[in-house]
């Protein structure tokens, strides 16, 4: 695919997307639960965070790099793991992955993936982590994750703000389903958007069936896949513990990632665990509404953690700026979900290789222009955080 032409920002990107997708494509990635008040307030978050210029600083020589779990990366820029993103586009996370290695950066697979994570693996030799939950069938993830393991993910990050799944009222009102059965009072909009029907109807005659390609009939017990969806989200366990986590390290034996930590409290009970790692995630504002922002709790969870484990956060990046305040504010890297999933609406492979050099270049630029040539220069006097009234 061609590169996008006069595009300058992930805005300029999701306007495209918005474009190409239709609207209970663009529902199902933009919604969140409920009122959708933590998506608000994890741009808000970000937004109350003022930079502070250091003037008179050298900054003729930058560097963006950094070092994840050991991994060499070309800045701390990670992608999510984000479920069924074959939606966007056919080629979904297979894609991603692609353009993740390309860039240099590392790719997080989502259990909910819609190419199975085997072919994902082999469609790039960038480094991927793998991104589950502990389902209510121990023998099911287990599975999973001995193919994690055979596939070459280097990490394991098991997300745990999903007890039962959340009610997205825009999902819900689109009556939306996997595979997509439009209703008739949708045929309208899906003719105007007939660019993604066309594209996806191609991938489906190709042999790629839309769907949740690490589950099948048989490993989830069922019968069609146009239940698959339902019977996915009664796969999760509002029973689970810390014990399970033991249990998920015992069989794992590689470097784990907790995701969905949202206070200190949890942040240490996550290094006691013995986690690598600590992602601080409010699940895009997709599950519990109406809890803090991300980027808000990030300073209280790095003195909790005070060292003890690398710390990564998600909810509402949209500038190289917030990744800036974020690892100025102790974090080691910033994750990024929506943004990506825009790039390939827009342009494929190509279109998410656009979302991420934007990003890296709006960090070199922030990063100049604040008289920090460095991560390693970035700390909590390069910010201030403004209280609720903005004094």
């Amino acid at each position: 695919m061609a590169k996008l032409r006069n595009v300058h920002s992930v805005e300029d990107i999701r306007a495209i997307a918005h474009k190409r997708l239709p609207r209970a494509v663009n529902d199902f990635i933009e919604g969140g639960a409920e009122d959708e008040v933590t998506i608000s307030r994890n741009r808000s978050g970000f937004e109350n965070i003022h930079i502070v210029p250091n003037i008179l600083t050298d900054v003729s020589v930058r560097s963006i790099t950094t070092t994840i779990l050991g991994t060499k990366v070309s800045s701390p820029i990670v992608l999510s793991p984000v479920g069924l993103a074959s939606l966007a586009h056919p080629m979904g996370e297979v894609a991603a992955a692609q353009a993740a290695g390309k860039m240099g950066i590392i790719s997080t697979v989502s259990s909910s993936s819609s190419w199975n994570l085997e072919e994902i693996a082999s469609s790039s030799s960038g480094t991927k982590w793998f991104q589950l939950y502990i389902w209510r069938d121990r023998e099911l993830t287990a599975e999973i994750v001995e193919r994690a393991r055979a596939a070459g993910y280097t990490a394991l990050v098991l997300t745990v703000d999903v007890p039962i799944s959340a009610r997205r009222e825009r999902d819900l009102r689109n009556g939306f389903t996997i595979p997509p059965r439009p209703r008739v009072s949708q045929s309208g909009d899906l003719l105007k958007h007939f660019g993604w029907f066309y594209a996806q109807l191609k991938s489906e005659l190709a042999g790629h069936k839309m769907s949740m390609g690490n589950f099948t009939p048989g490993n989830v017990g069922m019968r069609s896949r146009l239940k698959m969806l339902e019977v996915v989200n009664d796969l999760f366990d509002p029973s689970i513990t810390w014990h399970d986590v033991e249990w998920l390290k015992s069989i794992w034996n590689g470097p784990l990632v907790i995701k969905g930590v949202m206070t200190a409290s949890d942040a240490k009970r996550t290094v006691a665990s013995g986690a690598d790692a600590v992602w601080i995630s409010n699940h895009g504002g997709r599950q519990l509404d109406g809890v803090s922002a991300s980027v808000t709790v990030l300073p209280d969870i790095v003195r909790a953690v005070r060292g003890k484990a690398e710390i990564y956060i998600d909810g509402g990046v949209r500038r190289g700026g917030d990744i800036v305040k974020a690892i100025a504010l102790g974090a080691n890297a910033c994750m990024i979900g929506r943004p990506y999933l825009y790039g390939l609406a827009a342009n494929g492979k190509v279109g998410v290789e656009n979302i991420i050099k934007i990003l890296q270049v709006e960090m070199d630029a922030t990063m100049a222009l604040m008289g920090r040539p460095t991560l390693e220069s970035l700390d909590a006097s390069a910010v201030r955080i403004l209280n609720e009234v903005g004094k």
